[in-house]
C-alpha cells in the first residue's frame, strides 16, 4: 500500500511541477509579446536605394514611435516627437553617455520653466541612418531613459506617416 502511496504522491509532485512549468513558459511568452507589441523597433531594418537610407517604423499601440538606436555608439531608446524642436536627453541618460554640460538654456516643458543644458552629438544612429554634430538638451526633470528625438535631428531626414507606419529617408548624395 506504501508503494501506490508513494507513487501518487510523485504523480502529483509532478503534476504540480508541470503546471508551474506550464504556467512559467506562458509568462515568459506573453511577457515577450506584449514587450514587442508596446516596443516593435526594437532592431530596426534599413533600405538602401540607389541615393537614399530609409528606415520605416511601426507605431506602438498608443500611436507613438519608439526606436532603438545609438549616441556615440551607445545603446539608447528614442520616442520621435516632431513637437519637440531639440533632441532632449534625460540627465540621468546624458552622465552615463558620458556627455557634457554646455551652456545653459531657459525652457518651456509640460511641467513649466526648467533650465537645461546645450550640448552636441557626435554620432546619432537609426539602423543605418547616421547624424552627425546634432544638437541637443540636457533636460532636467525627464523621467526614464527614454530620448526625446526632436526637429533638430529629424529636419535632416524626410519623414512621412501612413497607417501606422513611419517613414524615415535620408540622402546619401552630397
Amino acid at each position: 500500500m506504501s508503494e501506490q502511496t508513494a507513487g501518487r504522491r510523485a504523480g502529483r509532485v509532478m503534476l504540480v511541477l508541470a503546471w508551474g512549468a506550464g504556467l512559467l513558459l506562458a509568462t515568459h511568452f506573453f511577457g515577450k509579446w506584449e514587450d514587442e507589441k508596446s516596443h516593435p523597433n526594437r532592431q530596426p531594418q534599413s533600405v538602401h536605394g540607389s541615393d537614399y537610407v530609409e528606415v520605416r517604423l511601426a507605431s506602438s499601440p498608443g500611436g507613438h514611435y519608439l526606436v532603438d538606436g545609438q549616441i556615440n555608439g551607445e545603446a539608447v531608446t528614442f520616442l520621435l516627437d516632431t513637437g519637440a524642436t531639440q533632441v532632449a536627453i534625460p540627465s540621468q541618460v546624458a552622465r552615463s553617455l558620458g556627455l557634457q554640460p554646455g551652456a545653459p538654456v531657459q525652457i518651456s516643458t509640460a511641467n513649466g520653466r526648467a533650465t537645461a543644458h546645450r550640448t552636441r552629438l557626435q554620432r546619432l544612429q537609426l539602423g543605418d541612418i547616421v547624424l552627425h554634430g546634432v544638437s541637443a538638451l540636457i533636460a532636467p526633470g525627464m523621467d526614464g531613459d527614454e530620448i526625446l528625438l526632436g526637429m533638430s535631428a529629424l529636419k535632416q531626414l524626410e519623414f512621412s506617416q501612413r497607417d501606422g507606419t513611419l517613414m524615415l529617408r535620408q540622402s546619401t548624395l552630397q
